[in-house]
């Protein structure tokens, strides 16, 4: 029943960026999946039992803990090089920090979502301290993004930092219809090593894989630096990019 919920709460949309972008042979964005939160409250195999109806060879790109400047900026430019759209989980407190940089992702056609005020582990924290580190992170965002702070997210799409969460802050944010992302699988970016030895682990890891969400770190300058190859070998190995948006309307067409 899980499964199918998952799948009905899920409508699609074939974009067929990649014949509308200005530089032929590019990567692209193959289609649009959008999310309603409501039904579709939590999603990722690394966290939960679930994930999104990825296709053989599709993969979503998402990232973490921006925007920083200096490599956000890079990775703005390998995904607008490639025609490719993904989802930015912002900290709030960068976030106001660099309202500029939060508008160029949205204004770029990039998914923001949520990943806390500073990034604190919510495990360890009091429900109380949880949610008002959530809301502040939010507020921030949202801030940047429309000048007026609010509590309700344009986009209702949350990550925990670490992945680590408790069950009340999972059902808090459930029933404030915030959706959870977890992930697939990822490059391990939070370790020190050459753009060259990401790259090799992240294309083994999704060579395993086949599919799924993907999660990197734009404040990790090897992770600017090794993108434009990766965005390569998914062309070239017939990889197609998912674009996530969360649902506007209860009257989506739906997937039967």
């Amino acid at each position: 029943m899980l499964g199918i919920a998952l799948v009905a709460s899920i409508a699609w949309a074939t974009a067929a960026q990649a014949a509308d972008c200005p530089r032929p042979g590019t990567l692209g964005t193959w289609r649009v999946l959008t999310v309603d939160p409501a039904a579709t409250p939590r999603v990722g195999l690394k966290s939960f039992p679930q994930t999104l109806p990825l296709a053989d060879h599709e993969v979503m790109l998402t990232f973490d803990d921006g925007p920083w400047p200096a490599t956000t900026s890079r990775v703005l430019a390998a995904l607008a090089q490639e025609c490719v759209r993904a989802t930015f989980f912002l900290i709030g407190k960068s976030a106001s920090e660099h309202p500029a940089l939060v508008r160029r992702i949205a204004a770029e056609g990039h998914t923001i979502g949520h990943h806390t005020w500073t990034h604190r582990n919510l495990k360890y924290a009091k429900p109380a301290d949880a949610e008002a580190e959530i809301d502040k992170g939010i507020a921030a965002v949202e801030k940047a993004l429309h000048g007026a702070a609010a509590s309700t997210p344009s986009t209702p799409f949350f990550r925990f930092p670490y992945f680590e969460m408790t069950p009340q802050a999972l059902e808090k944010l459930e029933s404030r219809r915030i959706a959870v992302f977890g992930a697939d699988l990822w490059a391990s970016d939070w370790n020190p090593m050459p753009p060259q030895e990401q790259l090799k682990l992240l294309t083994d890891r999704l060579k395993a894989a086949g599919k799924g969400i993907i999660l990197l770190h734009d404040p990790k300058a090897q992770t600017a630096a090794m993108l434009p190859a990766f965005l390569r070998y998914l062309h070239d190995n017939r990889y197609r990019v998912v674009h996530l948006e969360p649902a506007r309307s209860v009257g989506l067409a739906r997937v039967p």
